[in-house]
């Protein structure tokens, strides 16, 4: 792809965010009810393409629990609230009520309580106790150390998860974690993430990663982009993931599982992030706005609370709707925020394809008009795609 020249010693590529590209109809259509868009990780199977974003606002044992009879997966935090104190929906709403300007530093204090491995393997067992499969998050640095209760709590699906996750990180202080070691040890499928380029993804890729998870700092809430200057538009970076997926097939004949992470809104966010080349997708904040959520109408990301650099903002959520009319509808508001996966069985039906699969074949376009183009009244009036 042709660079753009910054400056006289400086050249970069051009790079998109969803807003900026539309799905193209094609010549056939499909009823939404013929539309597949199950998803399967190794031998899980879901009805949805969904896994709930591991923070503290976003999933508690009970919503994971409530997003796996839906037919999506839930990932628990286990470096989070719920694995520090017993009684973490306190501490929940403590968080939900502090000022705005005290909300960063409290939170610090909070997640300042050490860690214990029994609730580790305590909130693991009571999602597999509802039946459903069970997922958590943990960082590469507390990985080896939380592996035992992991284990001990028979977790079904792991995700080693960072701000960027590296296959090849160098330190001069501490032995690193090992992916490539470490993935092929386990029993377990393991997801590892976030990343945002081709190379980055094939290394990981080549640890033996189930699934890899694609984004840096799209997060509603994350402020990684802001604070460290660093990331790529989803749009590019699912993309580019996709042709690392590719040569990773052809090199080996494994399949590896892509997963957009954040950046997503509407069901028409989510559908773009599938044509992209995701196979499924990492949702946070739209779940944030559920009913059932643990953060009462607010949501923060995982590095938010970071002792001496924070990442991400305590954002506001309006609470729209059960978990169900989030993810299934029905919806009541006509902003694509509601019944997020009807939206995209809809659109998967509009553009005339049957499954995840053949829909990451449909013709996309750069469209910067695509969000304005006709739509003054709505702006005017701050409704529907206005607001």
């Amino acid at each position: 792809m042709a660079e753009i020249e910054i400056g006289m010693g400086k050249s970069g590529r051009r790079a998109y965010g969803f807003d900026d590209i539309a799905i193209v109809p094609s010549r056939r259509t499909r009823d939404p009810e013929d539309v597949d868009i199950s998803w399967k990780i190794d031998a899980y199977q879901f009805d949805l393409p969904l896994m709930a974003s591991a923070m503290d606002g976003v999933v508690s044992p009970a919503t994971a629990i409530e997003v796996g009879r839906l037919g999506g997966v839930g990932v628990l935090n286990l470096e989070g609230l719920w694995c520090r104190y017993e009684d973490a929906d306190a501490v929940l709403a403590e968080i939900a009520d502090l000022p705005v300007e005290k909300a960063t530093r409290r939170m610090q204090e909070l997640y300042q309580e050490p860690l214990k491995l029994e609730l580790v393997t305590q909130r693991i067992a009571e999602i597999n106790a509802a039946g459903v499969v069970s997922c958590a998050s943990v960082t590469p640095q507390r990985t080896e150390a939380l592996l035992p209760a992991i284990l001990e709590g028979g977790l079904d699906m792991l995700v080693i998860q960072g701000t960027v996750v590296s296959a090849e990180h160098v330190s001069s202080t501490v032995e690193p974690l090992n992916l490539k070691t470490f993935i092929r040890k386990l029993d377990m499928p393991v997801i590892v993430g976030g990343c945002a380029t081709y190379r980055a993804a094939l290394h990981l890729m080549r640890t033996g990663a189930a699934g890899i998870l694609v984004g840096v700092g799209p997060g509603h809430a994350c402020t990684t982009r802001g604070v460290l200057g660093l990331g790529v538009p989803q749009a590019t970076a699912i993309a580019d993931v996709r042709a690392a997926r590719m040569r990773h097939l052809d090199e080996t004949g494994v399949y590896c599982q892509v997963i957009a992470d954040g950046g997503m809104a509407t069901g028409g966010d989510i559908s773009k992030a599938i044509v992209c080349g995701a196979d499924a997708v990492m949702i946070g904040s739209p779940l944030a706005a559920a009913a059932e959520a643990p953060g009462r109408g607010h949501h923060w990301g995982m590095a938010t609370f970071h002792p001496t650099l924070p990442r991400g903002a305590r954002v506001t959520t309006a609470v729209r709707g059960t978990l169900e009319e989030v993810l299934l509808g029905p919806a009541n508001e006509n902003d694509g925020k509601l019944n997020l996966f009807g939206g995209l069985r809809t659109s998967m039906a509009t553009c005339g394809y049957l499954n995840i699969k053949e829909f990451q074949k449909a013709e996309v376009m750069v469209a910067p008009a695509l969000q304005t183009e006709g739509k003054s009244l709505q702006k005017a009036q701050g409704v529907g795609m206005g607001h």
